[in-house]
């Protein structure tokens, strides 16, 4: 199938293509945001970090999650229910993350949140949740709004992760910064460029394109660059996508390839890789090829770009997301609507509970 601009503006009719494209200046903006932050608390303050969301208002607690596994001293959890675990208490931080300020699960754990005497930061575009704030006097971060969840990453990350340093738990390094935003300009120019011999993007879509795509990575700073991949081809390309990390998944799943072996042939694996994964990770990644390649239908390895681990941590991002809008393309499918999540939350809506 060939992409050109004219079948792809006939189906991308909600503009996809140019909030990817513009990415790297969501990403700045989501930088200057920080400039504007309300007073928020100390670090000293707290023995735990929760983050509470769902779909794409939690990956950017996810990667933050992964990104700062060697800087943060206190655990950074990410809560993705209605209730709270209970050891959340009055020496806990809860973020409440909702990009349309409306996530129901979020607005319930916010509100147990409170009844623990937790403390409260908000990151939203307005909605219930930035009701709630006003109401509790929480401090709140306002990020731009009218975006799909998933498409305001740049919104969802930069603002925590600069909201974490001010409280003091982190450091901001700028220089890493600065390298992902230019990193990120550069990639998008060839991931956007239909004829570019060195687009990635739609090649690995292409590899995608009929076959159940099977995601690997290492467990410790690219796990959740796995949930985006998937998450994304759910949401972009409306085709389901698994994913397992190393080393847990040559405890058990490797062994899960020997049978139905006609369905295994419709499975591709893409291991995303890092040249800073642990030694005897890669050593696994390679044994791991050699031990699942009769069963499946590829094996291709997507290396990070980069220098700074924000950097490669976003080049593999980046790139997951334009492969998922080239998958629908292929498809012939508009990447924006979730119409299946629109109309559970419609039902729901219907049945009001206690709160």
């Amino acid at each position: 199938m060939t992409l050109t601009d004219t079948l792809i503006n006939s189906i991308d009719k909600q503009g996809m293509r140019n909030l990817l494209r513009g990415f790297y200046r969501q990403v700045n903006e989501g930088v200057e945001i920080s400039k504007t932050f309300p007073k928020l608390y100390s670090h000293n303050q707290f023995n735990l970090i929760v983050l509470s969301g769902l779909g794409g208002s939690a990956i950017g607690g996810d990667l933050v999650r992964s990104y700062l596994l060697d800087e943060l001293k206190i655990p950074l959890i990410i809560n993705r229910t209605y209730t709270l675990p209970k050891y959340v208490n009055q020496n806990s931080l809860v973020i409440i993350s909702s990009y349309s300020g409306n996530t129901e699960e979020s607005i319930a754990a916010y509100k147990e949140a409170k009844k623990r005497k937790a403390k409260v930061l908000c990151i939203t575009s307005g909605g219930e949740v930035s009701n709630l704030a006003i109401k509790y006097k929480d401090p709140v971060i306002l990020i731009p709004g009218g975006l799909p969840p998933r498409a305001a990453l740049g919104y969802s990350f930069f603002p925590l992760l600069f909201a974490l340093a001010k409280m003091g738990f982190v450091v901001i390094k700028k220089k890493d910064v600065v390298e992902t935003i230019s990193l990120l300009q550069n990639l998008s120019s060839i991931y956007g460029n239909l004829t570019s011999e060195d687009n990635d993007a739609i090649q690995l879509a292409a590899q995608m394109k009929n076959a159940l795509p099977v995601i690997y990575s290492s467990c410790e700073k690219f796990d959740a660059v796995n949930i985006r991949w998937r998450s994304q081809i759910n949401e972009n390309s409306k085709m389901l996508a698994y994913g397992h990390t190393f080393p847990e998944l040559n405890h058990n799943e490797i062994v899960g390839w020997e049978v139905n072996a006609a369905i295994m042939s419709q499975s591709n694996i893409f291991i995303l890789r890092d040249d800073a994964d642990h030694e005897r990770i890669q050593l696994r990644m390679d044994i791991t090829q050699d031990i699942v390649s009769p069963f499946a239908a590829g094996i291709t390895e997507v290396f990070a770009r980069g220098t700074s681990l924000l950097a490669r941590i976003f080049s593999l991002v980046h790139l997951g997301d334009w492969i998922s809008f080239y998958l629908a393309m292929m498809h012939k499918i508009d990447p924006t609507p979730v119409t299946k999540i629109d109309y559970l939350k419609t039902e729901l809506g219907k049945i009001q509970t206690k709160n």
